[in-house]
């Protein structure tokens, strides 16, 4: 079983933490059955960007970060406090775990800046938030990263993405990452994600 922390910041986006509840759980029920989500939170309730609640699973001082195989962060929105979790000690000590041990860190969008700042990014190749009226992307530079164009990037056992439009691929990749490309591919059809 491979278990992945959901690792989740005051202000997150539903959507994009949702995408991996969705996707991996599909797998644990239709796909090879081998993945287990938990939601991680400094506290307890959350607060999500559109103004509603969710409760984690399992709070950070709660965990044994030698369980887990892959760390997911979605991104969220600096307005309602995204950042204060995504830049807290808290975090920066998980992603460092992950990130020494060379397990798999999923992120999408302005996630990516949480690597940063932990100091996991420096000479690796990364994207993050890219409007061009945005700032995101100079900051994820100032952190030492190689800024590449792409929506979704790949350095070793990092994902990183642009924006919230790239969640599903996202997930569907960290899904293939940790089981198979044949059982990732069977996962996104019963979805309805039909490869063209």
């Amino acid at each position: 079983m491979k278990k992945i922390m959901l690792l989740l910041a005051d202000g997150f986006e539903a959507v994009e933490a949702s995408v991996f509840t969705d996707v991996l759980g599909w797998n644990q029920l239709e796909g090879d059955g081998t993945t287990e989500v938990v939601t991680v939170g400094l506290r307890s309730p959350l607060q999500c960007t559109w103004n509603f609640s969710v409760i984690p699973e399992k709070l950070v001082s709660e965990i044994d970060l030698t369980e887990f195989d892959a760390l997911v962060i979605p991104g969220g929105f600096e307005s309602a406090g995204f950042f204060k979790d995504a830049y807290s000690q808290e975090f920066s000590e998980i992603i460092r775990y992950f990130a020494i041990n060379q397990k798999l860190i999923g992120t999408i969008c302005v996630a990516a800046l949480s690597l940063g700042n932990a100091g996991v990014l420096k000479g690796r190749k990364a994207t993050t938030y890219s409007h061009p009226t945005s700032i995101r992307l100079g900051q994820l530079a100032d952190f030492g990263a190689v800024l590449q164009p792409d929506p979704i990037v790949v350095d070793g056992n990092m994902i990183t993405s642009y924006n919230p439009g790239t969640a599903f691929e996202v997930a569907f990749l960290t899904l293939e990452k940790l089981t198979s490309r044949e059982n990732m591919l069977k996962v996104k059809d019963l979805m309805g994600f039909n490869e063209k």
